[in-house]
């Protein structure tokens, strides 16, 4: 499992989590997302990725992330580049991601 901080946007109030966690996890086979925990550090508003292949994609987490408020693009390239070789080294088979697009060219779908 590979675990990353990044910084997590709440799109309506742009609202920041500058100590979110992305990943990807092998055994689940899943990009997964982690932020904005409450008080106690216990309880994640923003909990992706936690079921079987959920998630094959950075797009597809992208998607569902904005679809609940959140967005993680802006990325940094090198936190990208990692997952996407633990994807590749990890994952039972190679899947193409158009999130790299995103990231190079610095744009959101919001």
């Amino acid at each position: 499992m590979s675990r990353y901080t990044i910084t997590v946007i709440r799109t309506p109030s742009r609202h920041s989590d500058p100590d979110a966690i992305i990943g990807y996890d092998r055994p689940l086979q899943t990009f997964f997302l982690q932020a904005f925990p409450d008080a106690e550090g216990e309880e994640l508003e923003l909990w992706l990725g936690t079921d079987f292949r959920e998630f094959e994609t950075l797009s597809q987490l992208r998607t569902e992330a904005i679809a609940r408020g959140f967005d993680f693009i802006p990325m940094a390239s090198g936190i990208l580049h990692k997952l996407l070789d633990d994807h590749a080294r990890e994952a039972h088979h190679a899947v193409s991601d158009s999130i790299i697009q995103d990231v190079l060219n610095g744009t959101s779908a919001r």
